[in-house]
Order: C-alpha cells, then structure tokens, then sequence
C-alpha cells in the first residue's frame, strides 16, 4: 500500500504556468499552419502568381531545420513541413525532392507559355500520361493544333476551336459570317457521312465478286439499268430497276423529304441539335459520356473529310485505269513500279 505524499508548496501554481505556456504555443503554431496554408492557396488559385524554386542543394538543410522556410516553390509546402505530423516521416525528403523538381519543370513550362496556369499543367500532365479524358480539349479551344503547326502566326478571329475539326485554316474568309459557317459545317459533315457510306459502297461489289458473285464495279452499276435493268445484290426477286428516271424520282422525293425533316427537327424536336440529335438516334448511348462524344465528333469530321478525298481518289482511278480500287490496289501491291499513278499519268500526254 502506497501513502500519498502531499505537493510541494507552490508546484500547482508552476504546473498552472506551464499548462498555459504549452496552450498558448499551440495556439501560435495553428495560427501559423492557418496562415501558410492560405498563402499556399492562394498561390495556386492564382494563375499569375509568379513561382520561385529553390535550388536543390538546399532542401537538405531545409529539412534538417524541420521546415523550408520559403526556400521552395511556396509557402504552402514550408507549413506543411512545419506543421505536418509527416515532416519527421523518411519518406518526407523524397517528397520534397520531387516537389522541388515538379517545381523547376513547371517553371520551365511557365516561362515557355508565357504564365503560370496550374489547371492547364495539370491537365497537360493527364493527357501525357494517359487520362484520355484530358485530352479531348487538345481539339478544342485556343490551344488545339492548327494546320502548319507551330508555323502558324495566325488564325482568323471567328475560328475560336469551338466545332470539332477546326484547325485554323479559312484562308478565303469562307466562315467569316456567322450564318454561312453554320450552313457550311452542317453541308461538311452531312457530306462526311455520306462519302463514308459511298467509300465502302464502291468496294462492297468487289468484296461480294471475290465470293462468287457477279457484281458491275461500281461506276458501271448504274449504266445496267439501260440494259437489262438493276439488280440490288445480284437477285432479280429483290429489287429489279428498269427505268432510270424511275429510280431518280423515287430517290429525290425520299432523299429530299428525309433531309427536310431532318432540318426541321424530325421526331426529337427543335430543340435537338440538328447534327448530332442523341436520344433515339443514339441505340448504343455514346452520347452519355461527354468527353467521349466530343472525341467522336473530331473523328466523325477526320474520318468524313478522309472519305471524301478517297472518293476523289476513285473517280480519278475510274477515268484513268477503267478499274475499281480493289483491282487498282492488288495490281499496285503486285507490281508497284509499273503500276502506279506515273505510268497511267503518261496515257494522257498531248
């Protein structure tokens, strides 16, 4: 059994002290830790703040002293060793060595760009390293390529990289006027789709006649019809078209109604837009994510005016050779120095 030994005289009163003296450098310390990291905030919410890095030789000593007092990028991160629970962590120094390194290239950058954007570095380190998401505005916006890349000084006010497939490029004023560049991308991308159907169009017969069929190519198909009449996928009991002027009637009222309606709303409404309507339209739900739609926007346009080009290409190939684009393609890959775009060129020489 233990007897109770009674306290000095006076010890409550220095244990009064001292209990007060520790609560009021509590106090302090809080204070500070409040004050640095609204400091560190405000660094980064403000795109203008300038930045100074420290040297490396310095963040071992700053962290032998506990804390970096603002030897580094900012005083957000001095708080954090100061007031951290993590400070006398091993892992601290490789922390901060990383920091300050992410400091000197975001410096690097920053004088690059000509300011200090947090959000964009941020959003350029995503993209790189392979948050797809981030780099769907690599295609929108001031920032997206332009069509002579960095040798381009100038880019027309109007084109602000708002479409999918803006890259600049309008050398003739065509998009000036607000009204004609809607019509325009409209005319764009409803003729995009349409050659996407057509390039695969013409090579679809070619496709079926490697499988026993007995198909025109496809820029005689429509001159059968003057002889024994159309045949849609080669069975008489399907489809078989006699009259040309038949065939065009029929294709311009369908063709025409089909493309009216659509212009003024068809089933979703006004309110839809009238290129990319969603909601019935859309079976697969590729409009629900966002980013994804904006990244099927670019490739529907790259893709459209692609086919369009390869469509160029075919009518070019029909008037110099005779001959479908799979027949002009095995003939090239066969012999590809006597088959090729010069030796057809030299048919034509006055």
């Amino acid at each position: 059994m233990y007897t109770a030994v009674p306290a000095p005289k006076g010890s409550y009163s220095k244990l009064a002290i001292s209990v007060a003296a520790n609560c009021a450098l509590a106090v302090v310390l809080a204070g500070v830790c409040v004050r640095t990291s609204a400091v560190g905030t405000g660094i980064v919410a403000n795109p203008a703040v300038s930045m100074k890095v420290a040297p490396r030789t310095s963040v071992k000593q700053a962290l032998n002293r506990g804390n970096l007092n603002n030897e580094v990028a900012s005083d957000r991160v001095s708080s954090y060793s100061f007031c951290s629970p993590a400070a006398s962590h091993p892992a601290t120094k490789a922390k901060f060595e990383a920091l300050v390194n992410a400091g000197t290239i975001m410096k690097k950058i920053a004088d690059i760009d000509g300011v200090f954007n947090v959000e964009e570095m941020a959003r350029e380190t995503a993209c790189v390293m392979g948050v797809k998401n981030a780099c769907n505005v690599e295609w929108y916006g001031p920032n997206r390529p332009k069509y002579l890349g960095p040798f381009q000084s100038y880019t027309p006010s109007y084109l602000t990289g708002e479409f999918p497939g803006d890259y600049g490029w309008d050398s003739a004023g065509l998009s000036a006027d607000p009204v004609t560049f809607k019509g325009y991308r409209e005319t764009e991308v409803i003729h995009g789709r349409w050659a996407m159907l057509g390039a695969l169009g013409c090579i679809f017969p070619e496709v079926l006649n490697s499988a026993g069929f007995n198909l025109p190519v496809w820029f005689k198909a429509g001159g059968t019809i003057f002889d024994q009449g159309i045949d849609y996928l080669g069975n008489p009991n399907l489809i078989h078209a006699q009259s040309a002027l038949a065939v065009l009637s029929a294709q311009v009222v369908l063709m025409g109604a089909s493309e009216a309606y659509r212009f003024n709303g068809g089933p979703l409404g006004t309110d839809k837009d009238i290129l990319y309507p969603g909601g019935a339209l859309d079976p697969l739900g590729f409009a629900k994510d966002a980013n994804k739609v904006a990244e099927l926007k670019v490739k529907e346009v790259k893709n459209g005016r692609l086919a369009m080009m390869a469509m160029l290409g075919y009518y070019v190939q029909a008037i110099a050779t005779g001959k479908g684009p799979l027949e002009n393609l095995t003939g090239h890959i066969a012999d590809p120095t006597h088959v090729n775009g010069f030796a057809f060129a030299t048919e034509f020489t006055p």
